[in-house]
Parts: structure tokens; C-alpha cells; sequence
């Protein structure tokens, strides 16, 4: 195969796209991590176009939660050199924004993650983003082993930094990596800067002249280990949310805890300990990391049953009720308690939201009994979740507000309100993410874990369980039944057509009236930024034309959303028939709420047509 004179990478046809010719010759000359170069020579060698369209056909876009792709060579994928281009871009982008980002510095830390085949890592990607800020002259407090990811927003509020970096990939397959960006008020960033950092990377693209040079960070003056004094301070600040230590210390409760081969272990013993618990059993296959996920399909315990399996065994095994699992970044929770039938019940994440919820103001309530504190204090959730916090919130007095899906927005609105001296007690949103301590702006399972534990031992003391309480929540501020899911499309031309269609369904502009035999009383797309149900007819929450977007009300009181995943291939419902409080009766709710989601999957979704892989097949 000839090559054009100074143009094609060795080997490649000069038929080869130019701009695919110019990124792969570009990475040629600055990949200096053999294992990723070594496979892109191998490539090029071959004359392997479909490949190389695959590795260098567009970049990762950053966006508001940052990056995450698979680890592998080339431009589209996690790896050295794009975690490098990364970081110079965002460097310079906060050198624009803080003049005195040289004095404060950034926070970084990692997961347990690696990919052996391509040399790519967390603890290696977050060395050499050290490396570009250090270069640079800017202070970096690089944590020296693996830490949850809300360790990091909670550094830069501690420490008043500018921002923070967490490399992980939370929960996602075993192949996959990311870069999650905190701002200096602690929260994930938001629009603007996303592309404002997107631009800078792109503007920074070739390795500055020690970017490989990682050694440089040994004995550093600018590098900071603030694994100790952190992990302190965050366990000393856990301790303010504990409100029955003396019943904690002579609970009979007995708990399993599962990392799920993740980072959360260490980090929940001690939790428990702060608390004066003795410490939770740990599931002693899954306790240390591994970035293998070696037991689970999937190691994500929004998953449910299949990811508990051995935490059932175990639990069942040494006489458990409580089963608490954190995701591998350890910053999501999930729980389980064993029924009276000897079932085990996995509690979705708007059930656990009502029980956190309750509890925390609950809590707060029987330490401040002035009620004009009410009117300053705030709960908060994605407007995908459950509106159960909005009904207890109507009843006592307190504020309710719902944001966009994200804990970006949560976290954001939150810093918002405490900056005008409100109060936020809680946040949480369907996926099984939990801000119980506002000194994280983000969701923390280390944290929602222990706190779950205390709420399960003082219920134990009145002889309720965590179901039964639950119970009790929706009699007396209104049942809230919910049902979620998604459908896998990897074509994003599909998932256009699909939403496309909803927009354009009985005629040309026009949204559907009804879905089935249920008919349609509002709709709001916030991806048009059109909501019937405003005077104008445009939302009020923010839009976003990057994602789809749909929220459909019923005349019999049902909710239901269809929206795209922003980091997998996904498009997810959420649904939610909400009844008053009294007597209503769930099972007829339930029953109800089934009817609606098949007819919302039968006619909006039409899997058949749009080839579309339900959940778990």
C-alpha cells in the first residue's frame, strides 16, 4: 500500500478519509504509552480503515458529566494521551477563570479500574493529569490510593480549591473509564463550561514538553497527599448526621455490606465505626477491588437481585435483615431487607428516597422545634423521581424543588440555596443516589449507608421494619407507586426517529392526545423547550437540544418521562401514579400503573419497529 508523500501514516491507502489520516498521524508522533501505540501501529499496518474509523473517528465530547468510553488507543477512547489532551485543555480553562488558581489548586482522585490490554488505568490517568496542572505550577492534592468519588467535592468545599477530578467510571462495564469534573463551589459542572473546557481541549491537543513526565511528581512541593486528613475531617463531619448513638451501639441489627469489587469497603467500615456501630459483614468475594468484576454481569446494583446474589447468601447465612451495596465508585446505594416471607425486597431508589427522606426531616425536626425554621429549609429531587419528598414537604411546611436529572443540577441548586442561607436536608434521585449531608453537593453512598443503618436500627427498637415504615410514609402522605426501565439502542439515528416520531404523531407537529386508552392531559419536552401547560407554552426548566427529553401527564394522574441515558445506550422511562393520603389501595395503583407502562411501550416505543433490546435480554 503506497502512502502520500508526508501526509498518510505509513501503510494507509491514501483513499483513507484526510482528516482520519491527520489524527492518525498525529497520535503516531505523540503516543508515547507502547501498548496503545503499538496497537495503532498494528492497525495501520494492516490497512485496518474500519478500525482505525472506529478508534480516531471523532473525539469524546466532554460534556456536563465530563467523559466516559471505553479504555483503547485513539481519540474516541480513554487512554493516556486523550486523558492528557484532556487535562491541558481544562488546565488552561481554569487559568482563565481563577486568577489565583496557582495558589489554590485542584483535587484528584481514582477508582480501581484498569484495562490491561491497552496499559490504561485510574491510577496512572490521574498521574499524569497531576503531572499537567504540577508542569504547570499549579498545587494539585492528589490522593495517594483509591477513594469514593464524593471524596472529591467534598475536598474542594474543605480545602477551597478550584476544582476536582475523580477518574472513574462509577458503574459501568469493566472496559470502561472516566473523568468526572468538579467546580470550585463543589458540584459537577454545568453548561457553560463544559463548552468552554471542550474548546480548550481542542485548542491544546499536542502534549506540552513534560506531560509524560509523571516522575516529576516525586518529592514535589506542589503535590499535597490529602488522603489522611480528608478521610478524618469527612468522618468527623459524618458524625453530625448521627442521632442515636447509644441505640446504635447496642443494636441487634445485624448488616451485610457489598463493595461490589469497588472502593467503598474501608471507607463504610469506618462510617460504621463513626457511628459506633459495629462494623457491617462485608461479602468477602467482592470486598476488595477488582477491576474484573469477576462475580457480577454488571456491577451495578440499581440492577437489583442479580448483583445481591452472594450478599443474599451470606445474609441469609449468618442471620442478616439489612443489606447494604454501594456501586464501585461508591458514591450510589442500594438496599435490601429480608421479609416475614423470607424474601428478600431490593428497594428501588424512589422507595429508598422516601425513607431517607422521612427520616432526615424526622431527625431535624426533633433537634430544631422552632417551625419557623421550615420556611428555609429544602428538599430536592430530579424531576424523574418520585414526587413523595413534594407530598411530605406540602404537609410539614418545608420547601420542595425538583431539578433536571443529575445530580449536577441537584448539586448546583443546592449550593445556590445554602449561599442564600437556606437549609438543604436531603436530595436524591431514582437511581439510587443520595445527598444526605450537604457538605458533599453530590451523591455519596458512604454516607446514605450508614445513615440507612441508623434509621434500621432505631425502627428495630419500635419493632418496624424498613417495609413496614415505608408502609406507614404512603398512608400518611399519599401512595406514590413507580415503575421504571429502559430499552438498549446503540444507533443514534434510531433514538432520533423514535423521539422524532412522538413530536410528529398525529401530524406534523403535533404530540400524541392519548397512549392506548389513557388519555393525555400535558406534555412538557425539554428538549424543544415546550410545556402545554405554561401560559406561554415554554418550560421552565432549563432544555438541552444535546438530549431527548419527554414528560407525559395523564388525565388518571400518571407521570411518565422517556429520556437518553448521557453516558449509556440507553433510552429510559420513568413512571408515577400518585394517590392522596388515606386508604388508597396500592395493588389497584399498581395495577393501574402496569396498564399504563405496557401501553406507553406498545405505542410510543414500538420496540419492534425501532429493534429496540428491553432491559436484561
Amino acid at each position: 500500500m503506497a502512502a502520500a508523500a508526508g501526509a498518510s501514516p505509513e501503510g494507509v491507502e491514501t483513499r483513507m478519509d484526510p482528516r482520519l489520516e491527520q489524527e492518525v498521524s498525529r497520535w503516531l508522533r505523540w503516543d508515547k504509552n507502547s501498548l496503545t501505540l503499538e496497537i495503532v501501529k498494528q492497525l495501520v499496518a494492516e490497512g485496518n480503515k474500519e478500525e482505525l474509523q472506529k478508534c480516531f473517528g471523532s473525539r469524546m465530547e466532554f460534556g456536563t458529566a465530563g467523559l466516559r468510553a471505553a479504555m483503547g488507543p485513539g481519540i474516541s477512547q480513554m487512554n493516556d494521551l486523550t486523558i492528557i489532551q484532556t487535562t491541558q485543555g481544562f488546565c488552561k480553562y481554569l487559568e482563565k477563570q481563577f486568577s489565583d488558581l496557582k495558589q489554590r489548586g485542584v483535587v484528584i482522585s481514582f477508582d480501581a479500574r484498569a484495562h490491561p490490554a491497552s496499559g490504561g488505568n485510574s491510577r496512572r490517568f490521574a498521574r499524569l493529569a497531576a503531572t499537567t496542572f504540577i508542569t504547570q505550577g499549579v498545587p494539585v492534592y492528589l490522593f495517594s490510593d483509591i477513594t469514593p468519588t464524593p471524596f472529591v467535592p467534598y475536598t474542594v468545599l474543605r480545602l477551597k480549591l478550584c476544582a476536582g477530578i475523580m477518574i472513574t467510571a462509577s458503574h459501568n462495564p469493566k472496559q470502561d473509564n472516566g473523568y468526572k469534573v468538579y467546580w470550585a463551589n463543589g458540584a459537577q459542572i454545568i453548561s457553560p463550561h463544559d463548552k468552554g473546557i471542550s474548546q480548550a481541549i481542542e485548542e491544546n491537543l499536542e502534549p506540552w514538553p513534560q506531560a509524560w513526565d509523571d516522575a516529576c511528581l516525586d518529592g514535589n512541593p506542589l503535590l499535597h497527599d490529602p488522603l489522611a486528613s480528608i478521610n478524618k475531617d469527612y468522618l468527623e463531619d459524618v458524625k453530625k448526621y448521627c442521632f442515636h448513638r447509644h441505640l446504635n451501639k447496642e443494636t441487634r441489627v445485624k448488616f451485610v455490606h457489598t463493595s461490589v469489587h469497588g472502593v467503598g469497603h474501608t471507607f463504610v467500615q469506618a462510617a460504621f465505626e463513626a457511628f459506633s456501630f459495629a462494623p457491617p459483614v462485608p461479602v468477602p468475594e467482592q470486598k476488595d477491588p477488582d477491576p474484573e468484576f469477576p462475580t457480577v454481569k454488571y456491577p451495578n446494583p440499581e440492577e437489583g437481585k442479580g448483583v445481591l446474589t452472594l450478599s443474599f447468601a451470606l445474609a441469609d447465612k449468618i442471620g442478616a435483615k439489612i443489606i447494604l451495596a454501594n456501586d464501585p465508585d461508591a458514591d450510589r446505594l442500594a438496599v435490601a431487607e429480608k421479609q416475614d416471607s423470607g424474601e428478600w425486597r431490593v428497594f428501588s431508589g424512589n422507595e429508598l428516597g422516601a425513607l431517607l427522606g422521612w427520616w432526615l426531616f424526622t431527625s431535624w425536626k426533633a433537634k430544631n422545634q422552632d417551625p419557623n425554621t421550615l420556611k428555609d429549609t429544602y428538599m430536592l429531587s430530579s424531576t424523574v423521581s418520585s414526587k413523595i419528598l413534594r407530598a411530605i414537604a406540602l404537609k410539614e411546611g418545608f420547601h420542595f424543588e425538583e431539578t433536571l436529572t443529575g445530580f449536577k443540577w441537584m448539586g448546583n441548586r443546592a449550593n445556590q440555596l445554602m449561599d442564600q442561607g437556606k437549609n438543604v436536608l436531603f436530595a436524591f434521585e431514582e437511581a439510587i443516589g443520595y445527598m444526605c449531608c450537604p457538605f458533599v453537593l453530590d451523591k455519596d453512598g458512604v454516607s446514605a449507608a450508614v445513615i440507612c443503618a441508623e434509621l434500621a436500627s432505631f425502627l428495630a427498637t419500635k419493632n418496624l421494619s424498613l417495609s413496614q415504615q415505608l408502609k406507614a410514609i404512603y398512608v400518611e402522605y399519599g401512595y406514590h407507586i413507580t415503575k421504571a426501565s429502559y430499552f438498549i439502542c446503540h444507533d443514534q439515528n434510531t433514538i432520533k426517529k423514535l423521539f422524532e416520531n412522538l413530536r410528529n404523531y398525529d401530524g406534523k407537529n403535533n404530540y400524541p392526545k392519548a397512549c392506548g386508552k389513557f388519555e393525555i392531559s400535558g406534555i412538557r419536552d425539554l428538549t424543544t423547550g415546550y410545556d402545554d401547560s405554561q401560559p406561554n407554552k415554554k418550560a421552565i426548566l432549563p432544555t438541552s437540544k444535546s438530549s431527548q427529553m419527554i414528560t407525559f401527564t395523564f388525565a388518571n394522574g400518571g407521570v411518565a418521562t422517556i429520556r437518553t441515558s448521557g453516558t449509556e445506550p440507553k433510552i429510559k422511562y420513568y413512571s408515577e401514579l400518585c394517590a392522596p393520603p388515606g386508604n388508597s389501595d396500592p395493588e389497584q395503583l399498581k395495577k393501574e400503573l402496569n396498564e399504563l407502562v405496557s401501553a406507553i411501550e406498545e405505542h410510543f416505543f414500538q420496540p419492534q419497529k425501532y429493534n429496540l433490546q428491553p432491559k436484561g435480554e
